[in-house]
């Protein structure tokens, strides 16, 4: 029996010694809080693959770290292990089979870390930070991909320091997904390219972007076949894309949506309009949460085309999100993204990550 969602004694945080507790909206939600978060901004968050039993929550943090958790069914989160990079770390992925976590970051560098030994090792090497990585298994090759603001996309073999393959990009990579056998990577100045991954990895077509501003976040989603089939590509104007790579009409099926801006109608208040920071989707559902630098999240039914749920504004930022391989748990990071400047960073404030029960509340709507 899991407690996700629950009034367990986990999400049930908030109480305070100094003062009550109304004016304390960190966790507007009542979400279980992971125990020992890192101390400075969370750029990333992935679960442990279905191959683990149990549950493992990775992030990777501003404070140069990777740490890693155990979700218990209870609620409970237990801190196993962390190793460190020499710069902030923007991205984390599990191997297929559940033994090792890569990293990347700042320092322009990607790691293996063996998570049975606790031993890292560096396995790719860019001219400028690391921004995306993810783990690619096909039939004949498995691999690391990477893309960096040095403008390429590089794969690797793991074993060696020199990279199978390297694609250049038209501009930095700002954020990258993977369903094999698809990859989708968004670039700088509205880059926008499909690759296709079969036998090995090549340009499959470059898109005009449905955006008209800075590229932000990407998912790859699934049709009823389970085959990637498309991307929701995410910009720093409160927008959602949702693009299918080929649509039987595709002015009718690829649309955008606005989310994560505050109430102003175009009347009287102007509107606020915040980044869309991270989308993820249900792996069971099909249906998507975003969440952006409103302090919200959000979660949407694509086929429908309506809004499931938002939730209450958290006191910062909501920075990262992911879905546990099951869909029963929903991860978002709560912390300064920078979004308004140096003058709205405060280190005095936590960071946080929060875990929701998710089985329920991202069910699609009945079709009528």
């Amino acid at each position: 029996m899991s407690l996700f969602g629950s009034t367990s004694g986990f999400g049930t945080g908030g109480t305070s010694m100094f003062g009550s507790t109304t004016t304390d909206n960190h966790n507007p939600m009542k979400d279980i809080e992971v125990t020992s978060s890192p101390d400075d901004s969370i750029g990333c968050l992935s679960f442990s693959p279905p191959t683990l039993p149990g549950n493992f929550l990775i992030a990777g943090s501003w404070a140069n770290d990777v740490r890693c958790w155990e979700v218990q069914d209870s609620g409970q989160t237990i801190p196993k292990a962390q190793q460190m990079h020499t710069g902030p770390v923007l991205d984390v992925c599990w191997s297929d089979d559940g033994s090792k976590v890569f990293t990347a970051s700042c320092d322009k560098t990607a790691k293996m870390w063996d998570l049975n030994s606790n031993q890292a090792i560096q396995i790719a090497q860019h001219d400028a930070p690391v921004k995306t990585i993810h783990w690619i298994k096909a039939p004949n090759y498995s691999c690391v991909m990477t893309g960096s603001w040095d403008k390429t996309l590089k794969f690797w073999d793991t074993r060696s320091s020199n990279p199978m393959m390297v694609l250049p990009l038209p501009e930095r990579c700002y954020c990258a997904d993977v369903i094999y056998p698809m990859a989708v990577v968004a670039t700088a100045e509205r880059g926008l390219i499909v690759y296709q991954l079969e036998n090995q990895p090549s340009e499959f077509r470059r898109i005009e972007s449905p955006l008209k501003h800075q590229h932000r976040c990407v998912a790859i989603f699934k049709d009823k076949q389970n085959k990637p089939t498309g991307f929701a590509l995410g910009s720093i104007e409160g927008r959602v894309a949702i693009h299918y790579i080929n649509p039987p009409n595709p002015a009718k099926d690829n649309f955008t949506f606005k989310c994560h801006r505050s109430n102003g109608t175009n009347t009287s208040a102007p509107q606020d309009i915040y980044a869309v920071n991270g989308i993820a989707f249900h792996p069971v559902h099909g249906t998507l949460a975003t969440v952006g630098s409103d302090g919200r999240f959000s979660f949407w039914d694509k086929d429908a085309r309506t809004k499931l749920k938002t939730s209450e504004q958290l006191d910062q930022p909501i920075a990262a999100c992911c879905f546990n391989h099951n869909g029963n748990i929903f991860a978002y990071a709560s912390s300064y993204d920078w979004s308004k400047g140096h003058e709205f960073y405060n280190p005095q404030k936590k960071n946080y990550i929060f875990l929701r029960n998710a089985a329920e509340e991202l069910k699609p709507r009945n079709k009528k």
